[in-house]
C-alpha cells in the first residue's frame, strides 16, 4: 500500500464530512433493501430453545472520551446455575457526523468478553450493529459477582464529532442434564490483561510481551488459552501490506516485512503458536470499502485457542509459571489479551506429569526481494515472505483416571506476495497483494488404550489490489476470507464435524466512490444437520439483496 497517499485520502475524507450534533444512541434494525445502516451476514449465536434469564451490563452508554466506564456484575438470581449456555449480546450505534472506526472492549473480573471494532458513520448516515458472543465456557468467570468495564475509547471535538453509544447484556440458559456435556466449561478462568479490571496491553516490539505469572492448583488436567492479538499503528495495522525495512522507503510502505505472527512462552520454553488474522477495520484502506458491509469479523474478533495441555503436569506443581506472549515483527504495536481456562481434576488432588517432546522453535519467515529500477527510476517487482513450520508438542498427566497423554501437532503455511510499480514520474502507482495463512492443528488424546482426535483446519486468504494515480484517488479491490472445520473423532470414527466459510469481496474507487460495491457471503454447517446460510450484496453504500439458505440448498 502507497501509506503515504492512502494516509492523505483517509484524512482528506475525514475533512468533507460536516459535525453533527449529540444525539441517542440508534436501535439495531433487521436488514433493509436499500439501507446505508451496517450489515453483516454472520449468524446469531445459536441457542437452547429455553427462555433466557437476563443480566443488564450497562445501557444506552455514551462513549466521547478514553475514559473506562465502570459496570458491576452479578450473576441472575432467579437461575443460579449451572446454564447450558450463556450468550453475551452488545448493540453499538455512532451518530452521523465525522468520526475513526475506534476499539471497543469488554471486561469481566478483568477478562476480556469481547473484542472489536466500530463502524465509522458518514456525514449523513449513523449506524448501529449487533454483536453476539458465546461465552459459556467462560461460566467460572460469570457465576460469583465481578467489576465490569467498558472500554470505547473516543475523541469527540469540533472536528470529530461523532459519540458511540452502547448497551450490553448477558443471556443465561438453564442447564439440561439431559444435554449438558461434562467437562465443558473451564473450572477456572483467569485473565492476561493489563489491570485487575481489565484492559489490553500494549506490544511495541518484538520484545515487549504481555506477561502473567500464575500459582495454580495441583491438579491441572488441561488448558487452553485464548489470544487476542490486535494490530494498530500506521506499521503494524496493515502489516499484510509491508515490505522489508531495506525497501520500506523506495516502495513508500510499512517496515516489518509483511509477516506478524504470535509466540507462547511458559516459564522462557516454547509453548505454542498464535497466528494472526488480517482483520480490515471500517476506516482501513478506504472507508467507502465498508459501507455498509463491514470487513471480515471487523466488528467481533474471534479468539485463536493455544492448546495447553501438554504443560498439564508442569502447571500443577504447585510453583509459580510464567505465561508470555510476543510478537514476532512486532515495528508498532499490537493491542494484546489473554484468557487462561484450566480444567481440574475433581477426583485428585495432586496431578503429576511432564513436557515429554517439544519442536517448537522460533519463526524464520524467508523474505525475497526482485525489484528493478528503470533509467527514469520507476521500481517494479516483487517482494514476498514466507514462513512454513511444523512442531509436535506432547505431555502427559498422571490423573485420577489413569495416565493421559496429549500431543499437538501443527503446521503452519504462510505467505505474502506483493508485487509493486513505484513511478518516480506522473504514473500509476500499483500494490497487489496476495497472502495466504494455512493452518492445520491435530490435537490427540490417549487415555486407556483409547484414543481421541480433535483436527482443526484453517484458511485465511487476503487479496488487496490498489492502484493509485497522480490525481491522488486510487482504486481499490479487496478479497477477505475465513474457512475453517473441525472435525472430534474416537478412533477412525467421526463423531463430529463443523465447517464455516465467511468472505467478504468490496471494491471502490476513491475519492468519487464510483462503482463501489461490496458482498458477503457466510456459510456454515455441522454433522447434527444445522445449516446457515446468508449472502448479501450492496452497491453505491446500501444495501441492495438478502439471500438466505442458498448454499444450505445446494448442499
Amino acid at each position: 500500500m502507497n501509506n503515504a497517499r492512502v494516509g492523505s485520502a483517509l484524512i482528506t475524507l475525514a475533512l468533507l464530512c460536516a459535525s453533527a450534533s449529540f444525539a441517542q444512541p440508534v436501535p439495531q434494525s433487521a436488514p433493509t433493501i436499500g439501507s446505508a445502516n451496517t450489515v453483516v451476514a454472520d449468524p446469531p449465536v445459536a441457542r437452547p430453545a429455553a427462555t433466557p434469564c437476563r443480566v443488564q451490563l450497562f445501557t444506552n452508554l455514551q462513549f466521547a472520551d478514553f475514559s473506562s466506564k465502570a459496570f458491576a456484575y452479578a450473576p441472575p438470581a432467579q437461575c443460579p446455575g449451572p446454564w447450558r449456555k450463556v450468550v453475551l449480546e452488545a448493540d453499538f450505534s455512532v451518530e452521523a457526523g465525522r468520526q475513526f472506526d475506534r476499539t471497543a472492549t469488554l471486561w469481566i473480573g478483568g477478562v476480556n468478553v469481547y473484542f472489536g471494532t466500530t463502524a465509522e458513520p458518514s456525514h449523513l448516515v449513523g449506524r448501529s450493529w449487533h454483536v453476539e458472543r458465546d461465552l459459556s465456557e467462560y461460566t467460572a468467570l460469570l457465576a460469583l459477582p465481578a467489576a465490569g468495564r467498558a472500554d470505547l475509547g473516543n475523541l469527540v471535538n469540533s472536528t470529530y464529532t461523532s459519540s458511540l453509544w452502547g448497551s450490553a447484556d448477558l443471556a443465561f440458559y438453564p442447564d439440561d442434564e439431559s444435554e449438558h456435556r461434562a467437562g465443558s466449561t473451564a473450572d477456572l478462568v483467569l485473565p492476561m490483561s493489563a489491570s485487575p479490571t481489565g484492559g489490553t496491553v500494549a506490544l511495541s516490539d518484538p520484545t515487549a510481551v504481555l506477561a502473567q505469572t500464575f500459582t495454580l492448583p495441583t491438579n491441572v488436567e488441561a488448558a487452553w488459552l485464548d489470544v487476542v492479538l490486535q494490530s494498530q499503528g500506521a506499521n503494524d495495522e496493515f502489516w499484510y501490506a509491508c515490505v522489508p525495512n531495506d525497501v520500506a522507503n523506495a516502495l513508500l510502505s510499512c517496515i516489518g516485512t509483511g509477516f506478524r505472527e504470535g509466540e507462547v512462552r511458559i516459564d522462557d520454553q516454547s509453548a505454542g503458536v498464535v497466528p494472526i488474522y488480517p482483520w480490515i477495520y471500517t476506516g482501513g484502506i478506504d472507508p467507502l470499502l465498508w459501507r455498509p458491509i463491514p470487513g471480515v469479523q471487523a466488528l467481533n474478533f474471534v479468539p485463536y485457542r493455544v492448546d495447553l495441555t501438554p504443560f498439564a503436569g508442569v502447571l500443577s506443581d504447585g510453583q509459580p509459571h510464567r505465561i508470555a506472549i510476543n510478537v514476532i515483527n512486532d515495528s508498532q504495536y499490537f493491542s494484546t489479551t489473554a484468557t487462561l481456562l484450566v480444567f481440574l481434576d475433581h477426583e485428585s488432588r495432586q496431578v503429576t506429569g511432564a513436557v515429554t517432546r517439544n519442536t517448537i522453535g522460533q519463526a524464520a519467515p524467508a523474505v525475497q526481494e526482485n525489484l528493478v529500477t528503470a533509467t527514469d527510476g520507476t521500481i517494479t517487482g516483487t517482494v514476498a515472505a514466507t514462513s512454513s513450520r511444523s512442531f509436535v508438542l506432547e505431555g502427559f498427566v498422571r490423573t485420577s483416571h489413569g495416565e493421559v497423554r496429549t500431543t499437538v501437532e501443527q503446521t503452519l503455511d504462510f505467505s505474502n506476495n506483493q508485487s509493486f510499480v513505484v513511478p518516480q514520474i506522473a504514473a500509476n502507482y500499483v500494490q497487489n497483494i496476495t497472502q495466504k495463512t494455512n493452518i492445520v492443528s491435530k490435537t490427540r488424546v490417549s487415555a486407556d488404550g483409547r484414543e481421541s482426535t480433535v483436527t482443526t483446519r484453517m484458511s485465511w486468504p487476503l487479496e488487496v489490489d490498489i492502484t493509485a494515480p497522480p490525481d491522488g484517488s486510487f482504486q481499490t479491490t479487496v478479497s477477505q476470507s475465513y474457512e475453517r472445520e473441525d472435525a472430534i473423532a474416537h478412533g477412525d470414527d467421526i463423531v463430529y464435524s463443523s465447517t464455516v466459510s465467511n468472505h467478504v469481496a468490496p471494491h471502490d474507487n476513491y475519492p468519487s466512490g464510483q462503482g463501489q460495491a461490496n458482498s458477503q457471503q457466510y456459510f456454515s454447517t455441522d454433522s447434527t444437520g444445522a445449516c446457515y446460510s446468508r449472502s448479501i450484496t450492496a452497491a453505491a453504500g446500501v444495501l441492495t439483496q438478502i439471500v438466505d439458505g442458498a448454499l444450505c440448498r445446494d448442499r
